[in-house]
């Protein structure tokens, strides 16, 4: 059974501080910001941490005027945002009245029936007169902040998390397994999902980006209930469409999330694209398996096991951030290796599950202490006690007690998992290992300490 991590959606019109508020949430400068409107062309997403709490927060792309020829309103790319986000941020700017756009925004936001938070930004721009007339607008729950000085941010925060759902589990149906194709436009995501389902279910057309939302099948394979989702393609920064395809990383986070397994899918002929890496990153983040699926091969006119093998060499070096993801050559159009994804994803699926006893993991930190000691940094050196199985963490996540636990130096951490991995196979499976020190209390999901790496 899946958990879906929460999506806190920042929209509003151009120029008022998205990409600022975005980044002073994560705490760190992932947006370009610049003082032109219209600066962020795409969506960026990430995970955000706050009080022992953790949810998605999407960075929109400014809302203006349709210039593409699907000619979407204001009002449909909102409704779009508001069908995956479970709490949006509507931004204003202080100093500048309401105006019709804003009241757009606000008014099908609060149609949605989801939380809604009115950011008031750049109140240090404005006088109280100018400000006194945004709690009339409509929405019950509002914040002051200016990004740029810091201000209100944790107040915001805070007002977020009261708003925020409890960590959604989707109900099993007869112990389906959710699986997801995930990649850019024109890789072919559609063809193999009308392989996969073998029936002509999504739009399928040369030009990218035909597929707009999520299509879904059921199929049974193995006496095993299996849910495929098609979701729409993400396209690079800068190539973003106006319109319901700027929206579509939404629904892509939101098909992750629901997600147990993600199928990657790359175009063979236009390998290690940036983008497919952030995807696999997406994925590995929200804890979910992932199979490297590099499709079309049926187009490749030499077929050399020779060069398949520079090509996969290629990719795991590209990817070796996702080291344990298996790797699969296909043709939806030829039917090769298809019934291979099946198999894999079982398998995959079946090693999210295992559960490994307490005495063998307590032996094999055991043995990898006493072949290596950790080493710390500050001249802090942790010492690492014993390591318990998480047991409702629906990714293979592990719990390792000790002292100093905080000043474990990035460089071990890599060495243990690489020894876990060699002692137990979680093929296909992001593995998590908390470090907490003893007698502190953890809370499911989040670690007590700082270091999130």
């Amino acid at each position: 059974m899946a958990k879906q991590t929460p999506i806190v959606a920042i929209v509003g019109r151009t120029n008022v501080g998205k990409s600022s508020l975005y980044n002073s949430i994560l705490n760190r400068r992932e947006a370009i910001i610049a003082k032109e409107a219209g600066t962020t062309r795409d969506s960026l997403m990430s995970k955000a941490y706050w009080k022992d709490h953790e949810f998605w927060i999407v960075d929109t792309a400014g809302l203006k005027d349709p210039e593409d020829e699907f000619e979407f309103t204001i009002q449909e790319q909102i409704y779009m945002a508001a069908d995956s986000a479970d709490v949006i941020l509507v931004v204003v700017e202080a100093n500048v009245p309401i105006n019709e756009d804003d009241r757009k925004l606000i008014n099908i936001a609060l149609k949605s029936k989801k939380p809604v938070i009115l950011v008031i930004n750049k109140i240090d721009k404005a006088n109280l007169k100018e400000i006194d007339h945004f709690n009339r607008v409509g929405i019950k729950i509002y914040s002051y902040v200016s990004v740029t000085q810091g201000r209100g941010i944790e107040e915001l925060l805070n007002k977020v998390l009261d708003n925020l759902p409890t960590l959604k589990h989707r109900e099993p149906i007869q112990d389906s397994i959710k699986i997801s194709i995930i990649g850019r436009p024109n890789v072919g995501k559609s063809y193999l999902f009308n392989s996969l389902a073998k029936k002509q279910q999504a739009i399928v057309s040369e030009r990218a980006g035909t597929t707009r939302d999520i299509n879904r099948t059921n199929i049974k394979y193995h006496s095993k209930n299996i849910e495929i989702m098609d979701t729409a393609g993400i396209r690079r920064s800068g190539k973003i469409e106006v319109g319901v395809e700027r929206f579509s990383v939404l629904r892509t986070i939101s098909a992750i999330e629901e997600s147990d397994v993600c199928l990657l899918v790359m175009d063979n002929s236009e390998l290690n694209v940036s983008l497919d890496l952030k995807l696999a990153g997406l994925i590995k983040e929200a804890g979910k398996g992932l199979i490297l699926v590099i499709s079309k091969w049926d187009i490749v006119e030499d077929k050399d096991p020779y060069k398949r093998d520079e090509m996969a060499a290629s990719l795991i070096n590209n990817f070796d951030f996702v080291p344990w993801a298996p790797l699969l050559f296909v043709s939806a159009i030829s039917g090769q290796n298809v019934t291979k994804i099946f198999d894999l994803v079982l398998e995959v699926y079946d090693k999210r599950l295992k559960k490994i006893p307490t005495s063998e993991l307590n032996k094999w930190l055991t043995e990898s202490t006493a072949h290596l000691t950790p080493k710390g940094i500050k001249n802090r050196n942790p010492k690492l006690n014993y390591i318990i199985q998480e047991k409702d963490n629906p990714m293979p996540a592990f719990k390792i007690f000790g002292s100093n636990t905080s000043y474990i130096h990035f460089s071990y951490k890599r060495y243990l998992e690489k020894r876990f991995r060699k002692s137990f196979d979680f093929t296909g499976n992001p593995i998590k290992f908390w470090f907490i020190e003893k007698h502190v209390s953890h809370k499911h999901g989040i670690s007590p300490t700082k270091d999130r790496t």
